[in-house]
């Protein structure tokens, strides 16, 4: 005999765990994920380096931070990497790099899988001890029920001089030999979020 009780509590849960991926808070996937950047030297010789460790959360209120490991810069040069961490970076007294933003959930939480909203979102960056305002330009796709994926339209543009790495980048020139480091860096990222 069907009984009416049973079924409303029953009915109440499933609904709670469908709606469950809009209310949970979403993870980055570092694995999926790819922060990189590209430096120019002696005016006309750009390489693509990366970062290997990300983390990051956007919390139910849509607080996102992305943190990035700058110990684990990869260049493809051992040397250059060390010298990135230890000069440039100063990764003893400042480890990480971070990333910070306030998003508005709802238009995400309401896309279909596969469905596209291209986002102009203010965010800071604190790297070496110093924070930065951004507007970056975003692709932001519903990959399913459960996964998001960042992309950035644009790279966004850094310049050595505002998080004070003048000092580190000459540095770095003169023990590679080259008559000039770009001090501008373009950034771009992929980036995988997963609800939990």
């Amino acid at each position: 005999m069907f009984n009416a009780s049973v079924f409303k509590p029953l009915a109440f849960l499933l609904l709670a765990a469908a709606a469950m991926p809009a209310q949970a808070a979403w993870y980055l996937d570092n694995e999926s994920s790819r922060l990189s950047f590209v430096t120019t030297k002696n005016t006309d010789i750009s390489e693509v380096q990366r970062f290997l460790v990300l983390h990051g959360k956007v919390d139910e209120k849509g607080a996102a931070q992305v943190e990035v490991e700058l110990e684990s810069i990869n260049s493809g040069i051992p040397l250059r990497d060390e010298r990135m961490r230890n000069e440039l970076f100063q990764i003893k007294a400042q480890p990480n790099a971070l990333i910070n933003a306030q998003i508005n959930l709802q238009p995400l939480n309401d896309l279909a899988t596969g469905a596209q909203l291209e986002l102009r979102l203010p965010l800071s960056v604190t790297l070496h001890g110093k924070t930065q305002a951004y507007n970056a330009e975003l692709l932001i796709t519903r990959l399913d029920d459960r996964r998001f994926q960042v992309v950035t339209l644009e790279p966004l543009v850094l310049h050595a001089r505002d998080f004070d790495l003048l000092a580190g980048v000459e540095t770095l020139r003169k023990a590679a030999g080259l008559d000039a480091i770009s001090l501008s860096v373009p950034v771009g990222a992929v980036l995988i979020f997963t609800a939990r």
